[in-house]
């Protein structure tokens, strides 16, 4: 985002500049060069030989896969061959993943070469032949600016047959790593429930990681993550299936087969027609690829399930979205040591409670969802933005007072002693419960099989397996509380407490990035726009805590914390608004009848493959502040979608001095009014002053 602002490159052309008089090249285009070459300068009559498209792409610049993902647009060539002679399709190797804010793309930084197979018919007579190509391509940073050159071959055709030629450079790299049909030594298979699709490959081999570049667009959520599960002959790949577009809250019709390409490893990759079918896909294992206790796990009895979730539980103290809640307790157990031997007790079994009645309630709304056919894992809460927003931003609060900002007796996070001296048995029962809000984010060492398998198991055995989670989760705090000499072995009260609580702080600040990341992803793909209001929901927090830190132990301070608390909570929960404006497709005719209608007008350069294009619709161009400001003035709007080359959008372009997408025009009331091209990078300011200026009748001003 930071180069949002870059030139478009050559301003003033009425079509994209083409480079190259035919020969193989390189050339240098805007912000890449691009050449064509071959193994071997000879083809032999009957023969084939191995060409490719080079492209050696600048720093920060990026060309596309076949499926571009969520924006882009892949090179092309068009050849005009001599008799006899014929080009194979370009051949693409396996891409990497481009993410920009919440939406993701396919494709290829700093250069790549696309392989073609050109093919001499035995008929062809032996001689020099020239080849000649026109070259497309869309390359993009934070702006995309289309490409051509004019490029070609010379070879000379002769009897054969040739040695095989060596495969070197950058031509003979992009041929060992293209994509292999699969071996029928190995399957792959795929089941898809209501969000996810599961895909089993079996190479005979165990596989440490896997990626899944899907062929066809819509089919998966390109941005989700792809959680990987080794498994003793292949690995298992979890999609998530793309949201109907048309109708949000759905996901696309359930594809028969699924065409993409799986790479292994950077020399292995395989290109995979896979069946689908239709079933019950359990939530993966979150660490089932880093965790080797997990993988070897795969096949549980009820008792290693049990065993391990209590494990589980046991080192999820040490995560960090938990670690603070327990720490913070610790130092409240140290600090009340002069309390009665049964008091402290009585807090511990409190606690544990707590932490069981949660897990009880989670349980419960599992087994309730999976009876009505919902496919939910650990974490499933996470699935609910509005409780991602304020379980972030809990979190966060927390971080500040934990930082210093403020005081909240030994805070909310474990009512770290202050709940539990101030609110007696009920502070220590509600920080059992807020420690296992802290937890469901978590999927610590040894959780992933045993929850796995407690998600497909019988309920009455679910509810066993969560419950030895809980205890393996209080038992800690337990243990102390029960042996309170046991405390003697804590460090003593000092001040490297107030340090260390401090440094805490991070752990929760950390977690409240990542779950910011979570809710984002949750309303992919307006993130980005969403995002914003939970960061600001922080920035109210931070208003609050420093309230209370301002003026501490005042009921004025307090009362005004609560207020800006309640408002910063309303910022992400509110519901994102409905698109209520048209736009027009930009044609002359449009164009004209706009024009001469009196009002101003206002046009959006913009393409499929424009990624900046996308960002700034979705957070400045559909803000309800800038659609009400053009509903008001009786703006008219028009779409110039540049996705395909268009002459009539190239020469309206080059009319107001730019060459690329993005861009933004607005032309006051009047035939002959003079055109304000907005910047590159738009803000709601941006427009909202042009729509001022612009709306005022010629002469007003």
């Amino acid at each position: 985002m930071a180069m949002f602002a870059l030139a478009a490159g050559a301003r003033a052309n009425s079509q994209i500049k083409e480079v190259g008089d035919g020969g193989p090249g390189p050339v240098k285009a805007n912000h890449l060069t691009a050449e064509l070459t071959t193994l071997s300068p000879k083809i032999a009559v009957g023969g084939t030989l191995q060409a490719g498209l080079v492209l050696t792409i600048e720093e920060h610049w990026h060309v596309y896969w076949v499926n571009a993902g969520d924006s882009g647009e892949a090179p092309k060539i068009t050849w005009t061959l001599p008799p006899g002679m014929t080009a194979g399709p370009m051949q693409f190797p396996p891409p990497t993943r481009l993410p920009l804010g919440p939406l993701m793309d396919f494709g290829y930084e700093d250069g790549v070469a696309f392989p073609v197979m050109l093919t001499a018919s035995p008929t062809m007579k032996p001689g020099k032949v020239h080849l000649d190509a026109r070259v497309t391509w869309l390359v993009c940073s934070s702006v995309c600016l289309p490409g051509k050159a004019h490029l070609g071959l010379d070879l000379d055709v002769v009897p054969g047959p040739l040695p095989k030629p060596s495969a070197v450079g950058a031509l003979g790299s992009s041929l060992a790593s293209l994509p292999a049909p699969l071996p029928r030594t190995m399957s792959v298979s795929a089941v898809a429930g209501a969000k996810q699709i599961l895909v089993t490959l079996k190479t005979g081999t165990r596989e440490q990681d896997a990626e899944f570049y899907p062929y066809d667009q819509n089919e998966i959520d390109n941005a989700a993550d792809q959680p990987v599960e080794p498994t003793s002959d292949g690995v298992k790949i979890w999609l998530k299936r793309a949201d109907d577009l048309d109708h949000p809250g759905t996901v696309t019709a359930l594809p028969k087969t699924l065409h993409a390409l799986v790479e292994l490893s950077s020399t292995e990759a395989y290109d995979v027609e896979i069946p689908v079918t239709q079933g019950v896909v359990a939530a993966p294992p979150a660490a089932a690829a880093k965790n080797a206790a997990t993988n070897e796990a795969t096949d549980l009895n009820a008792f290693s399930a049990i065993g391990l979730a209590f494990l589980g539980g046991l080192l999820l103290n040490l995560m960090p979205c938990v670690f603070p809640v327990l720490f913070l307790k610790g130092l409240a157990l140290v600090n009340s040591s002069h309390e009665e031997k049964s008091r402290q007790r009585a807090h511990g079994l409190m606690y544990t409670l707590g932490i069981m009645v949660s897990f009880w309630i989670i349980v419960a709304a599992l087994l309730i969802l999976r009876a009505g056919g919902r496919e939910l894992g650990w974490g499933f809460q996470l699935q609910s933005p509005g409780f991602v927003a304020v379980l972030a931003a809990l979190v966060f609060f927390l971080g500040l007072s934990l930082a210093g900002q403020f005081e909240l007796g030994l805070s909310l996070t474990s009512a770290g002693g202050g709940l539990a001296q101030k609110q007696g048995l009920a502070g220590s029962f509600f920080t059992g419960v807020l420690a296992t809000v802290v937890a469901t984010p978590c999927m610590g060492p040894l959780m992933g099989a045993a929850v796995g398998f407690a998600l497909a198991a019988p309920s009455w055995l679910t509810f066993v397996v969560f419950t030895a989670l809980a205890l393996g989760l209080a038992l800690p705090y337990l243990a102390l509380s029960m042996q309170p000499q046991w405390t003697r072995f804590l460090p003593k009260p000092g001040a490297w407490m107030e340090t260390l609580k401090q440094a805490t702080s991070v752990m929760l600040f950390g977690t409240a990035i990542w779950l910011t990341w979570v809710y984002a992803q949750l309303y992919a793909p307006n993130g980005a726009d969403r995002m914003v209001w939970l960061l600001t929901c922080f920035l109210v927090l931070a208003i609050a805590g420093w309230a209370l830190g301002r003026w501490p132990a005042k009921w004025s301070s307090a009362v005004a914390a609560v207020v800006l608390i309640a408002i910063a909570l309303a910022l992400p929960l509110h519901k994102p608004k409905v698109d209520r404006l048209v736009w027009q497709p930009y044609t002359e005719a449009n164009f004209t009848a706009a024009r001469a209608s009196g009002d101003p007008v206002f046009v959006d350069f913009t393409a499929a493959w424009c990624l900046s294009c996308q960002v700034n619709e979705k957070a400045v161009l559909k803000s309800a502040d800038v659609e009400h400001a053009l509903e008001k003035s009786h703006v008219k709007l028009l779409k110039a979608d540049w996705t395909q080359y268009d002459p009539t959008i190239t020469k309206e372009l080059a009319a107001v001095g730019r060459s690329g997408v993005p861009t933004y025009v607005m032309y006051p009331p009047g035939k002959v009014s003079n055109a304000d091209v907005l910047p590159e990078l738009l803000t709601k300011s941006v427009v909202l002053n042009a729509i001022e200026k612009d709306s005022k009748p010629m002469g007003t001003e």
